[in-house]
């Protein structure tokens, strides 16, 4: 699949087969998301695969009961890790993080398109709970929730708005 189609494709599924993900397709997936750029390659992002099902069905709970997240065979919980980057930007490592973990996301969701899969960020969770459901170090912050499956229909990306470059404006 080409980048502009798989740009096109992409949506947010929150309906997924009752279907394994293999595990080379995560593989695939999770090498797409350390291929994204980081703030001086420190690489300010982690990522937990959760395959086992009553620990999906506790992030989905603690995702304000999105039953999508419990459903979906595969979950990767997207994290900054501050650790990494503070020594060298200060304060500003935590913005550069996030940057880091949305730039690793965006890749992932991607490479899942391409295999075929459906994918959703989920940033509506209580970061609490799932710090402590996952037992996520100090330093280390949850910032995303990426929902990985089969999807079990067919709707189209919804309409974009469209902006042209004339509307944004040019300098």
């Amino acid at each position: 699949m080409e980048v502009a189609e798989a740009i096109e494709l992409r949506r947010s599924v929150r309906s997924y087969l009752d279907r394994e993900v293999p595990d080379g397709m995560i593989t695939a997936i999770l090498h797409a998301g350390h291929m994204a750029p980081s703030a001086g390659n420190l690489q300010g992002r982690e990522f937990i695969i959760i395959q086992d099902k009553a620990m999906r069905e506790r992030l989905s709970n603690a995702a304000l009961r999105q039953r999508f997240i419990a459903e979906a065979p595969v979950c990767i919980v997207v994290c900054t890790n501050f650790n990494r980057t503070s020594a060298r930007y200060g304060k500003r490592a935590e913005l550069y993080t996030v940057q880091d973990s949305s730039a690793s996301i965006m890749n992932m969701m991607l490479m899942a398109q391409d295999l075929g899969l459906g994918t959703c960020w989920v940033g509506a969770f209580n970061e609490k709970e799932v710090t402590e459901i996952l037992d996520i170090p100090s330093g280390v912050r949850p910032v995303a929730l990426l929902s990985i499956g089969y999807p079990d229909d067919s709707h189209m990306a919804p309409p974009r708005l469209g902006k042209s470059i004339e509307h944004w404006g040019k300098w």
